[in-house]
């Protein structure tokens, strides 16, 4: 006599793709929104003047100067950090020139 009970590969097949990892998440179109990852939204003390400076004179360091000091940092410093650092910055800057 043949038992009526499914054999034992169906059951696994059943137990092990079943659909409760396709269900979807529902869109959330309700509650807070922060904007911040989860956390508030912090409030300044009036500061919305982000990048003004009450200095008269501002000096900007051109990307040249700022790859030869690199360079320089590069061939005296012996932290490996620092030396890794500098490679990658004049390395970056070569590839937006396309000289790498």
């Amino acid at each position: 006599m043949r038992d009526n009970r499914p054999s034992f590969s169906i059951l696994f097949f059943i137990m092990t793709y079943s659909n409760l990892s396709k269900i979807r998440p529902k869109l959330r179109t309700t509650g807070r929104v922060s904007g911040n990852f989860g956390r508030n939204k912090v409030k300044t003390n009036g500061n919305s003047e982000i990048g003004l400076t009450g200095k008269e004179n501002i000096t900007i360091t051109r990307k040249s100067e700022y790859i030869n000091r690199m360079y320089q940092v590069l061939d005296t410093t012996t932290d490996s950090k620092i030396q890794q650092f500098a490679y990658d910055e004049i390395r970056k800057y070569l590839i937006q020139t396309n000289q790498w």
